[in-house]
C-alpha cells in the first residue's frame, strides 16, 4: 500500500471514495431511532434550547445536500466519479434532515425559519458560484458541526439525545475526510485558482465561525450546556488542526488568532492523528454499527 500524505499519512483515490460511498448507502436507511421514552426536561427553556440546537443542525444538512447535489450536476462533465461521490454524500445529508425533521417533532418542535446570523451565513454560502469556494466552505461548516456534536456528546445524557448526536458525530467522521478529498480534486483540476484569494475566504470564514459560536450560546446553550470559551476555542483548534495537517492545500490558520488561544503548529500536528480530519477515521466509519464514537 502506497503511503503518501492525506489527513495522516494515507491518500485514497476517488474510486475508494466512491466504492465506500456505495457501501454505506447500502444499509443506510435501516437504522432507525428509538423516540419511545420521553425526555424529562430540566427547564421549558432547556427543552427549546433542544429545538434550537437541532434546527441549526437541520439547517447544516439541508444545505449541505442542496449543495452537494448541485455540485454532482456540475463536476459530472469533467469527472463522472467524484459527481457519484458528491450525489451519495448529499444523500446522506438528506438522510440526516429526515432523521432531524422527525427528531424535533419528537422535541415537540418543528423546524423553524433561520436565525439572523444562520440565515446570513447561508445567504452568503448559497451566492458563491467557484467550485472551490463552495467546497471550502462545506468543509470548514463539516468540521465545526463535528466539533459541536462531540463536544454535545460528552454532556448528554437522555438515550435518544445521545443516539441522534451519535448518528451526526460518527458520519462526520466520514464527511470531513471526504470534503478534504473534494476539495484537493478541485483544486487539481484548477490549479490556476488564485490561492491569495482562498487564503482570504479561509481567514474571513474561521473568523465569522468562531464569533458564530458566541451566537450560538444564546439559543443553545441551556441544552448543550458547552461554555462559549470552550466552543470557541475547540472550533479555533479543530479547524486549525485540520489545514495544518492537510498541509498541501496551503491554507494556513490565521497566526494571530492562533498565538491568542495559546495553539501552536507543533501542538496541532502531534494531537489527535485519527481524529475527524484522518482517512483512518473514515475508514473506521465506513461500516456505522462498527463505528466507535468518542465525544470531546
Amino acid at each position: 500500500m502506497t503511503k503518501n500524505r492525506e489527513s495522516g499519512p494515507l491518500r485514497r483515490p476517488t474510486s475508494w471514495w466512491l466504492g465506500m460511498l456505495k457501501r454505506r448507502a447500502e444499509r443506510m436507511y435501516e437504522e432507525k431511532l428509538d423516540l419511545r421514552e420521553p425526555i424529562v426536561w430540566a427547564s421549558e427553556v432547556e427543552r427549546q434550547a433542544a429545538i434550537a440546537f437541532f434546527n441549526a443542525a437541520f439547517r447544516a444538512e439541508e444545505s449541505g445536500l442542496r449543495q452537494a447535489h448541485e455540485l454532482a450536476d456540475e463536476i459530472a462533465t469533467w469527472d463522472p466519479d467524484l459527481a457519484e461521490c458528491l450525489r451519495l454524500y448529499g444523500n446522506e445529508e438528506g438522510w440526516h434532515r429526515e432523521l432531524l425533521t422527525e427528531f424535533l417533532a419528537y422535541l415537540g418542535g418543528e423546524v423553524r425559519p433561520m436565525g439572523r446570523v444562520t440565515g446570513t451565513f447561508y445567504r452568503l454560502y448559497g451566492r458563491a458560484k467557484r467550485i472551490e469556494t463552495i467546497v471550502l466552505t462545506n468543509l470548514m461548516f463539516e468540521t465545526i458541526g463535528s466539533t459541536t456534536y462531540r463536544l454535545a456528546l460528552r454532556r448528554a445524557r437522555h438515550p435518544a439525545v445521545r443516539h441522534v448526536l451519535t448518528i451526526l458525530t460518527r458520519d462526520e467522521s466520514f464527511h470531513v475526510p471526504l470534503n478534504v478529498h473534494f476539495l484537493r480534486e478541485t483544486l487539481a483540476r484548477n490549479p490556476g485558482a488564485s490561492r491569495l484569494r482562498l487564503q482570504v475566504i479561509h481567514d474571513v470564514l474561521y473568523v465569522a465561525l468562531l464569533l458564530s459560536s458566541y451566537a450560538s450560546r444564546r439559543r443553545a446553550e441551556a441544552f448543550d450546556h458547552i461554555p462559549f470559551r470552550v466552543l470557541c476555542r475547540a472550533y479555533a483548534e479543530h479547524l486549525a488542526r485540520l489545514f495544518v495537517k492537510e498541509d498541501d492545500l496551503r491554507l494556513r490558520p490565521p497566526q494571530l488568532l492562533l498565538w491568542l488561544f495559546g495553539l501552536t503548529d507543533e501542538a496541532l500536528r502531534e494531537g489527535e492523528d485519527t481524529s475527524a480530519v484522518s482517512v483512518r477515521a473514515a475508514e473506521a466509519a465506513v461500516d456505522r454499527e462498527r463505528v466507535a464514537v468518542t465525544a470531546l
